[in-house]
């Protein structure tokens, strides 16, 4: 009844034995030992190196890193960078980093934010201001890595494929005809696993999701028979997760409403798709105009063989006749 899948990463892995120790208490003759409340539930995944479904961005892409080449250029990234510059400078010369950047700078964040919250002290540097405007720039990047330029197609080369994935998941659950026994597919990922997803599905709210935040989709069928999606985001444990409503619909959105919103959103050939249409027709080119260039060599290389060789000839003679000589 419960798929799960993870990252081969160990901090996913035991966050997702975690959460199913939790959802799935042993009962009865579950309980193999009375002092143990824990069964064990698979959990699947594939190497790193074969991941194409959770861990995001998905690469190699070009069309995707041409895409991130244009929004480096784009007037908003680029007001960014000066508004900041003096402030990356800084942070660049006290952590010893070269080439801080808005793209580079949520590492920085990142490990502050981990020692801050083991208790550790901070250096002098990182006062509450630092702390802020870094997680400020954090945040900025993980919008510039799905999104500021052409969101659409960035969603087609990203968050889109998992966002086709849980359609067709979600397709399937509804066709009774397909007697689906599943009632929970669980995914354990990584924050950027869910901002590419929302940024598909426009709901980015343009916060790092926190620890522990879990994106939902909830299946229902209507009495009329037919089904309808509900999504919800949990990124706090002390509250409710909070409800999702994809623009264009309604929170209760029906299934094939749903379908249509995100269709735009989802490749029909991702690999196709992340080709780059310029560089395929320069290839072409360039293949033409070689062999063009080597058919013209040789046709040079010939014909100055044949003129070569006409040259080297010594002269050649022949008989004439005296008719003198023969009259005589």
């Amino acid at each position: 009844q419960i798929f799960t899948r993870s990252t081969d990463y160990d901090r996913t892995l035991m966050s997702a034995e975690a959460n199913l120790a939790g959802l799935y208490p042993p009962e009865g003759q579950q309980m193999f030992n009375p002092n143990i409340s824990w069964q064990p539930i698979p959990v699947h995944t594939v190497p790193e190196s074969e991941e194409r479904l959770l861990k995001f961005p998905l690469t190699p892409c070009p069309r995707y890193e041409q895409l991130q080449n244009e929004t480096r250029h784009s007037a908003e990234y680029i007001n960014k960078t000066k508004e900041n510059w003096q402030f990356l400078q800084m942070v660049a010369n006290e952590t010893g980093i070269r080439d801080v950047s808005l793209e580079s700078v949520w590492s920085v964040y990142d490990t502050l934010f981990c020692e801050q919250a083991h208790k550790m002290d901070l250096p002098v540097w990182a006062t509450p201001d630092v702390m802020t405007q870094l997680k400020q720039l954090k945040d900025f990047g993980f919008e510039f890595l799905f999104g500021i330029h052409n969101r659409v197609e960035k969603a087609r080369l990203q968050g889109g494929v998992l966002l086709d994935h849980i359609r067709k998941n979600l397709t399937k659950a509804a066709n009774v005809s397909a007697h689906q026994n599943l009632k929970l597919l669980a995914y354990s990922a990584h924050d950027t696993t869910l901002v590419a997803l929302q940024m598909a599905l426009d709901v980015y709210n343009k916060i790092q999701a926190p620890y522990a935040s879990c994106h939902l989709f909830e299946l229902y069928q209507e009495d009329d028979g037919n089904f309808s999606v509900e999504m919800f985001f949990r990124n706090e444990s002390g509250k409710e997760p909070f409800p999702l409503t994809i623009p264009g619909c309604q929170h209760k959105c029906p299934l094939q409403r749903f379908l249509e919103l995100t269709d735009p959103v989802v490749p029909q050939d991702w690999e196709q798709e992340c080709q780059v249409a310029s560089s395929m027709h320069d290839t072409e080119l360039f293949v033409g105009l070689a062999v063009c260039g080597s058919i013209l060599l040789l046709l040079i290389i010939l014909l100055l063989t044949v003129l070569f060789r006409i040259q080297s000839q010594p002269p050649g003679y022949r008989h004439v006749s005296n008719e003198g000589e023969e009259q005589a």
